[in-house]
């Protein structure tokens, strides 16, 4: 019989302070004897859109390591799970390094989180390069969005902070949350620029509590056909696009994302023009407080 060894483990969700309303997240503790097939299996079975592991960090400027997965592959790195581990760990009773400030070691190297005035955390977006896309795709992107007007004047770009996102504006916020997309075409325009699938996003009207809506509409080429909830990485790809498009809707700016699937996900997006940096951040909440039985076989 198998023997196993018993570590912290939380289900945190992401993105909302209200419990069941943003994305939620696994994330194991002390997953230093965890090859990878078992981090891949023990992600498997969450079911979950990323699990992550937490071990010991080989940067020494790192507060720790994390590796994320999905439910079939390895990720460098994902924005939801990145807020999400870093509320884990500090719920759990760790100290960064520097008071305020964590660094996360991840495949994409390292990645900077600080606490908010409001008590929040966010990720400065990683660097992303980002790829028009080619105008002999647009009937198969109007395809795929079932007819939304696109707002061209933003031209639709993939964008890879190390999830890559082809990001797309309509005209308006109504306009996203009606869309119903085709996913034939998503699948065909999203692999036409190597992509997970459509970031697509629309303006609320003045008044309204967040500027954008936001819905990321995955790709049947990577991920089983569906939307994601709340997508960090996805925001942080946007705000990348915003900035290099010019149309950055201020120093702040708040993203509703998951309005279609009944989910709340409130996302606070903020540019450090001194310091050159894009902030993502939001609330999280722990929903389930407790411990997994790890394989004891490999375990150090």
């Amino acid at each position: 019989m198998m023997t196993t060894h018993t570590v912290p483990f939380k289900q945190v969700d992401v993105f909302t302070a209200v419990p069941f309303k943003g994305n939620p997240l696994a994330v194991v503790f002390d997953a230093e004897g965890l090859d990878t097939a078992q981090m891949q299996a023990i992600a498997h079975w969450t079911n979950l859109s990323e699990t992550t592991f937490l071990v010991t960090p080989t940067d020494p400027s790192a507060d720790y390591h994390v590796r994320i997965f999905t439910t079939h592959f390895e990720l460098p790195f994902a924005g939801h799970p990145t807020l999400g581990t870093a509320h884990a760990l500090l719920e759990s009773g760790y100290r960064p390094k520097q008071p305020g400030k964590l660094i996360q070691q991840c495949g994409v190297g390292l990645v900077e989180l600080v606490e908010q005035t409001d008590g929040n955390w966010a990720f400065a977006a990683p660097p992303a390069p980002i790829v028009p896309l080619p105008q002999s795709e647009y009937d198969t992107l109007h395809a795929a969005l079932r007819g939304a007007t696109i707002d061209f004047s933003a031209p639709p770009c993939a964008v890879n902070n190390g999830v890559p996102w082809l990001v797309v504006r309509v005209n308006s916020a109504q306009e996203c949350l009606a869309i119903k997309a085709d996913t034939a075409a998503l699948a065909r325009v999203a692999e036409s620029v190597k992509t997970l699938g459509i970031a697509v996003y629309g303006p609320h009207e003045t008044g309204d509590p967040a500027t954008f809506e936001l819905r990321c509409l995955m790709s049947g080429a990577s991920f089983s056909v569906g939307e994601d909830p709340v997508t960090g990485s996805a925001n942080a790809a946007l705000a990348t696009l915003l900035l290099k498009q010019q149309k950055r809707p201020g120093v702040r700016y708040t993203v509703r994302q998951g309005t279609a699937l009944g989910r709340a996900g409130d996302v606070v997006v903020r540019y450090d023009d001194a310091a050159d940096k894009i902030w993502i951040g939001g609330p999280a909440v722990t929903i389930v407080d407790g411990t997994i039985d790890l394989p004891h076989a490999t375990a150090r």
